[in-house]
């Protein structure tokens, strides 16, 4: 039984709803997005702690552009921090509830 996904059939012809592409259960829609949405993540978080880095460097000694840029390496950190829970939260969830890891 396809919980997530519209199966059809008329007059022999299948009509194929847009869930119907291997998402049987709610443990793949999560595991979908999660090998999704993490890697995204990823990505932004590098730019975030580079954005940091740059106006951290190119403060010239102004205390706010110093303070600025420790408040978005920060936020990267804590960032990283969430990403790397996120991910093994979900992957344990995922072990607990019988559903595919990431």
């Amino acid at each position: 039984m396809k919980s997530l996904a519209q199966n059809l059939n008329i007059n022999g012809q299948p009509i194929n709803g847009p869930l119907d592409s291997g998402l049987n259960s709610v443990g793949d829609v999560v595991s979908r997005i999660s090998s999704f949405l993490i890697p995204i993540a990823a990505i932004i978080l590098v730019f975030v702690l580079m954005w940091g880095g740059y106006d951290f460097i190119t403060s010239q000694g102004s205390p706010e552009k110093l303070k600025a840029g420790k408040a978005k390496i920060t936020a990267g950190i804590i960032g990283f921090i969430l990403l790397v829970f996120s991910y093994f939260i979900t992957n344990l969830l995922a072990t607990i509830f019988g559903f595919k890891g990431i």
